[in-house]
């Protein structure tokens, strides 16, 4: 039976006397500053809220589980985790099992803050992540194509200072904060019309109301102390909603059978290690957590209810720390080929290296010990091909070749990686690393910005220390290709299109380590390297290595060297792949191995 749970503001109070608060089963905090928003005018407009689903903890069974806090200072970067809580308090607890999100929303944008990246700043700035705040306009006027009445947005305090005309800002969080005859009277502060500061009266007044006098919070109370019981609620709660993925609730199951590790905590803080190594990566939680299926050689490697049993969660507990450290080598290694979120096209990819590094019982020692070095260079290779393949390997039937390819890797690991191995069963379920000529065209086209190209690269001109930072950059920069500049380069109207399509192209690409990159700048190719590489003969030898010949000084003659540096990569590109003729076929002519 549904319960009244009282005020909005009166659920405030309960969560920061940390009488409501997270069981290890529920997920992380997911909603973006606009669902907030929604939310709130949600509450404003009278809408339905929804009910919220409990968990009656008596005190003498709250040291038997885990528990979390809700957000309050929302960081993308730095605290985006629910804290756990080390010493709850010695009372009665509420555990949240559903309303988690909006209960969070109303936290940040009522008591708290939501600080997201700036586009065009560094990730590792400071400066990217401004802390903001819920504003709500006391001058909101309907939108009645979104539907909206009252606007509500996350603003820094910069901004809600400097507002455009028409517009009151007024901070959310003063409503719990202040007395309502004080928030009342200092609207008379303000420099508006009687109109205007009699509608902003009533926007005040009805957003007090909805905070601290209607009773909007319903709940059921589950009183059932087993776990097994609450999970099953949990799941059965949960699995009709798209947002939560069904990863989500086999991790759940994992956290509540789990009797030593935190599961939660060290699935967590491995994404985040991983995902910090070089120039950063975007693993998810979900690929961690397969990745504990395969390295533990837990059934099909699937999301599936049967591979989560409490047998096999005690061995992947019983498992974890070396799973944990074979997963740093794998993504490490990725890092010294220099792959990082930017260009690593498949996060899956790493599972049949890391499961390879785990049986082989490889230590940090493999990355940089030399008689390792030609095993190291097999992955790699093998690894681009993977990815170089427009079809995509890792997508569809993903399980079933992950199964597969540990099979052999597990049978093999002890004499190298096994490269044919797995070629042949690839090849077997239709993920051949076989290259057409028409794959082989493709690549030769490939353009700035498309994930295969800095792998592309990489193979067909080995030699540098990618782990140095290096990045794709024009050789013909782009700032030379616009309307104005070809037409003060006296290039005929009609080839802009071809130019401009071609300077973004493979062939006018190339690797340029960080710092260089950003010292080049838009100089033109000759200058540049002329100014970089003063001796001629050491010049021409440079150049050559990277397959040019000559730089043309203007941008009219950039179609020679374009078609000449293709065709040079295109014979780097068939080489570096292991092929060196085109088999004829039904339809296509397939590319054979070098015997």
């Amino acid at each position: 039976m549904y319960k009244p749970g009282g005020t909005i503001k009166s659920l405030l109070e309960k969560i920061a006397s940390q009488d409501y608060v997270l069981p290890a089963i529920q997920r992380e905090f997911v909603w973006w500053p606009e669902q907030i928003c929604e939310l709130f005018d949600s509450l404003m407009q009278g809408y339905p809220f929804g009910t919220f689903l409990f968990w009656k903890i008596a005190q003498e069974r709250r040291t038997e589980y885990k528990f979390y806090d809700f957000v309050q200072h929302y960081h993308e970067r730095d605290r985006f985790h629910c804290e756990l809580l080390k010493n709850p308090p010695e009372r009665e607890l509420i555990a949240v099992l559903d309303g988690q999100q909006r209960m969070t929303a109303l936290n940040v944008g009522l008591r708290g803050s939501y600080a997201w990246k700036m586009p065009g700043k560094r990730w590792s700035s400071d400066a990217a992540f401004p802390s903001r705040h819920l504003y709500l306009d006391l001058l909101s006027e309907a939108d009645l194509e979104s539907g909206y009445r009252y606007h509500f947005e996350f603003l820094t305090e910069n901004q809600a200072k400097n507002p455009q005309p028409g517009t009151v800002w007024f901070r959310c969080g003063r409503v719990v904060e202040e007395e309502y005859d004080g928030l009342i009277d200092s609207l008379d502060e303000l420099d508006l019309e009687k109109e205007a500061i009699r509608t902003a009266r009533a926007t005040l007044r009805h957003f007090h109301k909805t905070i601290h006098d209607k009773d909007l919070i319903t709940y059921y109370e589950e009183e059932n102390q087993s776990l097994e019981h609450v999970l099953n609620i949990f799941i059965r709660m949960n699995s009709g909603g798209t947002p939560l993925s069904y990863s989500d609730l086999l991790l759940s199951v994992a956290v509540a059978q789990w009797e030593k590790v935190d599961a939660r905590e060290a699935i967590h803080s491995l994404v985040d290690e991983m995902n910090d190594q070089g120039d950063g990566f975007k693993f998810t939680k979900d690929l961690v957590l397969k990745a504990g299926l395969m390295l533990s050689d837990i059934g099909s490697v699937g999301f599936k209810v049967e591979n989560f049993n409490k047998t096999n969660m005690a061995v992947l507990e019983a498992n974890w720390p070396k799973i944990h450290e074979a997963m740093l080598i794998a993504v490490q290694l990725l890092a010294s080929f220099g792959f990082s979120g930017q260009n690593l096209r498949a996060e899956s990819s790493i599972l049949p290296i890391a499961y390879y590094i785990y049986a082989r019982k490889a230590d940090e020692a493999y990355l940089h010990r030399a008689e390792f070095a030609s095993d190291r260079e097999n992955i790699r290779l093998w690894l681009i091909r993977s990815v170089l393949k427009a079809s995509g390997i890792w997508g569809s039937g993903l399980d079933t070749l992950l199964t597969a390819l540990r099979e052999k890797i597990s049978l093999h690991a002890t004499t190298g990686f096994p490269v044919n191995e797995l070629e042949t069963v690839m090849a077997l379920r239709g993920k051949s690393l076989t290259f057409t000529d028409v794959e082989i065209d493709e690549l030769c086209d490939l353009a700035y910005g498309d994930a295969r190209t800095f792998a592309l690269l990489s193979m067909i001109f080995p030699g540098f220390d990618l782990s140095r930072h290096f990045h794709v950059d024009h050789i013909y920069p782009q700032s030379r290709f616009t309307d104005a500049q070809l037409r003060k380069g006296g290039v005929t109207e009609k080839l802009w299109a071809s130019l401009q399509e071609k300077q973004n192209r493979l062939p006018n690409l190339q690797l340029l380590e960080g710092p260089i990159n950003n010292q080049k700048r838009q100089k033109m190719p000759h200058e540049w390297y002329a100014w970089t590489k003063p001796d001629e003969i050491a010049r021409r030898q440079y150049l050559a290595g990277l397959e040019i010949s000559s730089l043309p000084e203007t941008i009219e003659k950039f179609p020679d060297f374009y078609d000449q540096r293709r065709a040079a990569l295109k014979m780097r590109i068939v080489q570096a792949l292991g092929q060196s003729q085109l088999a004829s076929g039904s339809e296509t002519k397939a590319v054979e191995q070098i015997a």
